[in-house]
This record gives structure tokens, C-alpha cells and sequence, in this order.
């Protein structure tokens, strides 16, 4: 059991893992496993169980995944607000990079300054 909520961690196919994010697309699972990949952390992904106010037809449902990395005290509030994660350019990860709303870090602004 997680201490916080923004400290996750459950066996995901047999490994004990630090929960990145659940319910992701598959474009999300793509980027963040290149992203924390790169990093050196093992990215470990299975299908989301559908959720209970799903429909009823099973094809109405988008496929999603929980993503987890091997290392089970990962945090990704730690990881980006402390500054651990780089970009394949070299730049630190921002919070924004992060949720995708920039395709390139802007680590020289700080993200309380971010619009």
C-alpha cells in the first residue's frame, strides 16, 4: 500500500513497480516509455481493467494501460519537480514536457513562471 497517493506501487506481470500513470492512451504509453527508457528505468505496462461505468459493448471502450517502471520507489512528482528526468536533447524535464504540452523542454523557465 502506497504511503500517499502520488506514491503508488503494485505488481505489474509478476514485478514490483513504481506506478507512473494508469488509464494511458496508447500514444502516452509510447511516449512515456521512450522517455523513461532513456532515463534507464525498466517500463512495464499492461492493460488497464475497463472502468466500472464503462459501456456495455467492449469494443466502445478505448484500450488503456497502467505504466510502471521496476524501480518500485519511483515518484513522478519527485522524478520531474526534483529535477532526475533529461529529454533526449539533453534538457531537464519540465512539468509541461511532462503532460505534453510542449514538444520541447524549456527547462531554462521555471515552471512557476510557465503560462
Amino acid at each position: 500500500m502506497a504511503i500517499n497517493k502520488n506514491h503508488e506501487f503494485e505488481e505489474l506481470d509478476g514485478i514490483k513497480c513504481g506506478i507512473v500513470e494508469k488509464q494511458v492512451s496508447p500514444e502516452r504509453l509510447a511516449f512515456l516509455k521512450d522517455l523513461l527508457g532513456y532515463n534507464g528505468f525498466v517500463v512495464v505496462a499492461v492493460s488497464s481493467p475497463a472502468p466500472k461505468d464503462a459501456p456495455a459493448d467492449p469494443s466502445l471502450v478505448p484500450e488503456t494501460y497502467t505504466v510502471g517502471v521496476s524501480d518500485y520507489t519511483f515518484n513522478p512528482i519527485n522524478a520531474i519537480y526534483g529535477r532526475l528526468l533529461k529529454t533526449r536533447n539533453g534538457h531537464v524535464v519540465t512539468p509541461a514536457y511532462w503532460k505534453q504540452e510542449e514538444t520541447e523542454s524549456h527547462d531554462e523557465i521555471p515552471y512557476y513562471e510557465h503560462h
